[in-house]
């Protein structure tokens, strides 16, 4: 009987892997991919600064109500509502701590957030021991393969969660191979966030809601569905709003942690989790940083440049990402209300890093620099000094170095040290000046 529920599954996994691919070969022939700025055809960006009546925003408290108003839009037309309903208090149980972990330098604690009794949301730290008893700045993220894929440490718990296949036991059908310790911890570089006095603290996404396109059936959402709800509805939120509600309730954990500076923490993405890590920067102003790695189209990139990725081809190979509602755009970017500098904008007044690669071109780096620089206006309405320079900088060459800092690196989608480096130079700069 195993074996045959084996194979079914495992039919059910290749049959959606077809439709996935028929469906991402229709996208790309209903929508040319463009990389040639000379075709971008004319557009006019919203301004983030006129109400939806074309009513300028001329202060700060104009702003508070033009934010509530920007937020329902993305919430409406992109990343799909939140629902109202609130759950129960989630359950914590610190289920492991290690002092010494990676050779002294840190203290390694896992807390599992029981979201619901079948939901657990694992926490994975590392806190520097050089902090002694004062409570210590952190970056948090979302991870893509698991918690034991951060870092090559063997007393990490292995993620219990559907894992991609990157990260799966070839004898287990989606499930984490003891292989996959270590398998991204390039992308991770705790050794030098201990090194200046900082934490890490990760959550593996798929706790959170399985990327790929189940229907809704794995992840949270279900947890908030109507009676007789199946699905939600088109303008509830798909993969990437589950995972911001996940670092919210990250976030909740950390406030209660005396070892961890709560009025520190810097929230990181890279590519889908930079598009989690702005949706939830935007909607939580607990946040005191948000960084912003390679996020591309949905992320901090101009959608109506239509350079490389497009939302047509966001819908069409990640359906379950974003509200149904976006698929309405797809080759319709003019008609999106909104579009992604005002995301961008929504992080203000808390200091903003984006970044891009070189070799990225897909993720299209200088809709992303763009995006940072049509932000810079309502930094300005708070006197703060965001992205000054108009001229896309030189690989390598950071910009900024007030509320907004941009830079793009040589080199492919990915993070890399030299990310980092950038990333703990910013902190530094906000966090020790306090």
């Amino acid at each position: 009987m195993k074996r045959l529920h084996s194979y079914l599954l495992k039919t059910c996994l290749l049959f959606m892997s077809l439709l996935s691919i028929s469906t991402n070969a229709l996208a790309q022939s209903a929508a040319e991919t463009i990389y040639d700025e000379a075709r971008i055809p004319a557009y006019q960006l919203p301004d983030p600064l006129r109400f939806n009546d074309a009513t300028p925003v001329k202060s700060v408290a104009d702003w508070t109500r033009r934010r509530t108003e920007l937020l329902r839009l993305f919430a409406e037309n992109v990343y799909g509502k939140t629902p109202d309903q609130k759950l129960p208090k989630p359950r914590v149980e610190v289920t492991s701590v290690e002092k010494l972990a990676l050779g002294g330098k840190a203290t390694r604690k896992e807390v599992t957030v029981w979201l619901s009794p079948q939901h657990p949301m694992r926490v994975l730290m590392y806190l520097p021991n050089s902090a002694g008893s004062k409570p210590a700045p952190v970056f948090l993220g979302l991870n893509f393969y698991g918690n034991q894929a951060t870092n090559a440490d063997p007393g990490i718990t292995m993620a219990t969660s559907w894992v991609p296949e990157q990260a799966a036991n070839s004898m287990s059908s989606h499930r984490a191979a003891e292989a996959s310790r270590g398998l991204d911890a390039h992308q991770w570089d705790v050794n030098a966030m201990l090194s200046r006095g900082y934490g890490l603290v990760t959550v593996y996404c798929g706790d959170l809601d399985p990327d790929f396109h189940d229907g809704y059936k794995n992840g949270i959402q279900p947890l908030f569905y109507k009676s007789g709800q199946t699905k939600p509805d088109s303008s509830e939120w798909g993969t990437v709003g589950a995972w911001a509600y996940g670092l919210s309730r990250a976030m909740d954990y950390l406030e209660t942690d005396p070892a961890v500076d709560a009025r520190q923490v810097a929230l990181f993405g890279h590519s889908r989790m930079g598009k989690a890590a702005l949706w939830a920067g935007a909607q939580d102003l607990r946040f005191a940083i948000v960084i912003s790695n390679e996020s591309g189209e949905g992320g901090a990139a101009l959608a109506r440049r239509r350079i490389g990725e497009r939302i047509v081809h966001l819908n069409s190979r990640f359906p379950h990402w974003f509200c149904d509602k976006f698929k309405t755009f797809n080759e319709r970017e003019d008609a999106l209300p909104v579009d992604q500098h005002e995301l961008l904008a929504l992080i203000a007044p808390r200091p903003l890093y984006v970044a891009s690669a070189e070799d990225d071109k897909w993720s299209d780096p200088k809709g992303e620099f763009m995006g940072a620089q049509a932000a810079s206006p309502v930094y300005a309405l708070f006197g703060l000094k965001g992205l000054t320079t108009t001229a896309f900088p030189a690989v390598n060459q950071p910009v900024g170095g007030g509320h907004i800092a941009y830079h793009i690196r040589t080199g492919k989608h990915d993070v890399t040290p030299y990310d980092w480096a950038r990333y703990l130079d910013f902190a530094d700069t906000h966090f020790k000046k306090k």
